[in-house]
């Protein structure tokens, strides 16, 4: 049994892990800013929470103790809708959170699973993309970009404090990580909600846009590989999967299996969202290196992910009636 903090616990990814540490034994702490959903069902004796702002340092420190062995970071600001309308927001949290994290980490001499994103890599046209392949970002004065540069600072970060401090810090960099609860601004799970509220589905442009969708069971699974792994430690990982869809195809997937007469409906970019955000034609990732030193790989296929997503769906009244907050 293993004593964990998990800061970002109630989010999409971080509660499914939660659910895998408690399951396995582990006794975990979430901080969070907001207290546990009540769709949030975890063995409550083995679980405590701590509500705070992840930029208050000393209420983190309330969590992050002496006696914790590690440390799961998912605590951001994410989705396209947050970084156009809060890109200040989205830097501070992202860097100064991990800052935090770092710091109470290393004194607590505990080790760290920071969760990144396929984002660091920007729109680097070389495909599929390596761990230590460039990034390739587009103008600062577009906020789409902040979300990308302000987890790779964290990265920076990361990989200061190991070199530095001797920190045990690992890296997982999730790609279109899709499933039951996520909030209903992301591509997948944007498609679902309104499939199942019988409002038209929307493809971006051609529909042509490219991505590695990856059901949370297989985020899950690379990342607790990640977290007990030795080798893994001052290594980053891709944690995807490698089979290529278009986003047309995955919107036409879900029309499908949610049931007839469901309305597609095709929108500009540049009409919708403005100038300030710039798609990605292509976002692969190489996970040559999880398999080589996690044993990971992805095992779930987008048909049988979504159809275990909508099924999850249609039984949660809950997570219908949330406001489609999507904005691609």
């Amino acid at each position: 049994m293993s004593r964990v903090v998990v800061t970002g616990g109630c989010g999409f990814i971080g509660s499914h892990l939660v659910e895998e540490l408690v399951a396995r034994g582990d006794d975990v702490t979430i901080f969070d800013g907001t207290p546990p959903p009540e769709w949030q069902r975890v063995a409550r004796e083995r679980v405590s929470f701590v509500q705070g702002d992840i930029l208050d340092r000393a209420a983190l420190a309330t969590a992050i103790t002496g006696n914790v062995d590690v440390v799961f970071h998912l605590a951001a600001v994410v989705g396209v809708d947050q970084y156009l309308a809060r890109p200040l927001d989205v830097i501070d949290v992202n860097f100064t959170g991990t800052r935090n994290v770092l710091d109470l980490a290393h004194s607590a001499g505990a080790k760290v699973v920071v969760a990144s994103t396929s984002e660091v890599f920007g729109k680097n046209p070389s495909v599929p993309w390596r761990e230590d392949d460039d990034r390739v970002l587009g103008a600062t004065a577009a906020d789409r970009w902040t979300y990308s540069s302000s987890k790779a600072l964290t990265e920076h970060l990361t990989f200061a404090f190991v070199r530095q401090h001797g920190l045990a810090a690992t890296i997982v960099r999730y790609f279109n990580a899709y499933g039951a609860r996520q909030r209903p601004g992301f591509v997948i799970s944007r498609s679902v909600h309104r499939a199942l509220n019988g409002k038209p589905l929307v493809i971006y442009d051609d529909g042509k846009q490219t991505r590695c969708f990856t059901h949370i069971t297989d985020a899950i699974r690379g990342t607790l590989l990640a977290a007990d792994s030795d080798a893994a430690n001052g290594e980053a990982f891709n944690i995807g999967s490698m089979t290529e869809t278009t986003i047309g195809e995955a919107v036409e997937l879900v029309a499908e299996l949610a049931g007839p007469g469901i309305e597609i409906t095709r929108v500009d970019t540049i009409d919708k969202l403005g100038k300030s955000y710039e798609d990605l034609s292509r976002r692969v990732p190489d996970n040559a290196k999880a398999r080589r030193l996690l044993g990971w790989q992805p095992e779930t296929t987008l048909r049988d992910g979504l159809a275990d997503t909508i099924k999850w769906a249609r039984d949660n009244d809950w997570w219908l009636a949330l406001p489609d907050s999507g904005a691609a």
